[in-house]
């Protein structure tokens, strides 16, 4: 089986930042997991509280199997909340449940990038299993519209992630906002709150880099590909 070292160079960068990305979310969360907040609220508690702030009586809350497992379902209207925010009162817990009711307050208020990112789902899905098979099934045939065709599918992930990025960030602000407007936490616990969804950004930022690094390195043989058939 032949390996192109072309692959590591385009794809290690992003592996490895992705790598530390991991690393950073899961061990400040670990850490402000540990530092519970002034207000003695649950993670559940907040999630009701800021909703109803805002005037979201018809979202709900449920929990969620696992742990950073948080996340608000527009379909149904409900945010999910992990066992490991639902119940504690943390400054880790406060702060992903507050991200998550920003999500929720995106799609009240119809937030342009969110609507944007939502249509984009079947489109990235449908792209990231079918471009492949037509880019390797035009190198193999060596028609390279093909190719062309599948690169352009497969490059719907990237520009999902790419729209996920200003999604992710506006709810983090969304969250912090909200928390101290509505005196639920202090200033100080509002910036331990905020490392741990800094922390979180990375993942996201991974998320786009190691989508480009694969777009990248296939229009790179596409472009191959043309120049041998001039």
């Amino acid at each position: 089986m032949y390996f192109d070292p072309m692959y590591f160079v385009f794809s290690m960068p992003a592996f490895l930042f992705a790598m530390y990305a991991q690393w950073k979310v899961s061990s400040t969360f670990g850490k402000y997991q540990n530092v519970n907040s002034s207000g003695g609220f649950t993670g559940e508690q907040i999630a009701r509280r800021l909703l109803d702030a805002e005037g979201l009586f018809g979202v709900t809350i449920e929990a969620t199997p696992g742990e950073l497992t948080d996340h608000y379902d527009p379909r149904t209207k409900v945010v999910r909340l992990s066992e490991s925010t639902m119940y504690r009162t943390s400054v880790a817990a406060v702060g992903v449940v507050a991200h998550e009711v920003g999500h929720a307050i995106q799609d009240a208020t119809g937030y342009a990038p969110m609507r944007l990112r939502t249509s984009l789902v079947p489109v990235a899905g449908l792209g990231s299993s079918l471009g492949y098979i037509l880019f390797f099934a035009g190198m193999f045939l060596n028609f390279f519209n093909l190719s062309l065709i599948g690169l352009l599918l497969f490059s719907a992930a990237a520009v999902f992630a790419a729209v996920t990025l200003p999604v992710e960030f506006n709810a983090s602000n969304r969250a912090m906002r909200l928390l101290v407007d509505n005196g639920l936490v202090t200033s100080y616990d509002a910036d331990l709150a905020r490392k741990v969804l800094d922390a979180a950004a990375l993942t996201y930022v991974a998320g786009l880099a190691q989508a480009l690094s694969q777009v990248l390195y296939y229009a790179m043989i596409l472009s191959g590909m043309r120049r041998r058939d001039d």
